[in-house]
């Protein structure tokens, strides 16, 4: 059923990675969907007794078990259509070129807005005739607020696009927040999967420690996290590569329940000896 208003949630890692960088990462429910979802993950959390914030810099195998329950859960909602996950990243190999020093300054911000105006294909949402509300919730910036508030009037001014009016999407300025990943369950399960994908992505699980030749056991036990949350996207997508953007047609931005996006500039060149095999493309 369509829903009157959608809550995002979003959080951002790598801003710099071996092979990969800028990776951003979102949810959308439903409004109505909210609340119950985060009772169900809540009430995992509790029975897991997973008391404290879920992240993923916290994956040990003294929580292995426990996280890849929690994010079975998680993934159950997304694939029963409760809530749908975006990722985005940039490979490295494919460098924007004719970039002024503003935009290079400004570059979190401005992919972070690409983000949320194509990612989810809000564009798309089927209007209806009291329109569609949008809330925005942002684990909390970085940066001064003068950028942050600079950020949040280019998010507000979205709705004003062709694409938002004609699908009827409005955006309130009190819509647009920062909030605490330790509130939201939501945004710690995001936060797993996030991570999950910078991890595999920058070949951190081959990671060895300083003067030893074999993976210290909390990179073998984020691999088999890693492994658990793969497994579960291939239920929804088969054919799921994590290193390019997932396939479909324009509508799948909005209807499919999960999606990654390779970010490419549109002016760009493509530097193969920053590749993982210069520019031979491996399956992960």
């Amino acid at each position: 059923m369509p829903e009157k208003e959608y809550i995002i949630f979003c959080d951002e890692s790598d801003k710099v990675g071996r092979y990969y960088s800028n990776f951003y990462g979102g949810l959308i429910v439903g409004a109505s969907q909210a609340q119950p979802v985060t009772g169900r993950l809540n009430a995992a959390k509790q029975r897991l007794n997973l008391f404290g914030e879920v992240k993923w810099a916290k994956v040990t195998q003294r929580y292995l078990e426990k996280y890849a329950e929690l994010v079975n859960v998680f993934f159950d909602e997304v694939a029963q259509g409760n809530v749908k996950v975006r990722i985005m990243f940039r490979q490295n190999a494919r460098k924007p070129v004719g970039l002024t020093q503003r935009q290079i300054d400004s570059a979190y911000f401005l992919l972070y807005y690409q983000f949320i105006k194509h990612a989810f294909g809000l564009d798309l949402i089927p209007p209806q005739a009291e329109g569609t509300g949008l809330r925005l919730y942002f684990d909390q910036f970085p940066d001064t607020r003068e950028q942050v508030d600079q950020f949040k009037g280019f998010l507000h001014a979205l709705g004003k696009s062709t694409g938002f009016q004609r699908a009827a999407v409005h955006i309130r300025p009190e819509d647009i927040t920062e909030v605490s990943s330790h509130d939201h369950a939501l945004l710690q399960c995001l936060d797993i999967v996030l991570g999950a994908m910078t991890f595999r992505l920058n070949d951190k699980h081959k990671e060895k420690p300083p003067g030893t030749h074999r993976r210290g056991k909390r990179t073998r036990d984020k691999e088999s996290l890693y492994k658990v949350i793969l497994g579960r996207i291939r239920q929804l997508k088969p054919n799921f590569n994590i290193g390019i953007s997932t396939g479909g047609g324009p509508l799948s931005r909005w209807e499919a329940p999960y999606q990654h996006w390779a970010f490419v500039s549109q002016a760009s060149e493509y530097d193969q000896m920053m590749t993982k095999q210069k520019g031979i493309r491996r399956r992960q």
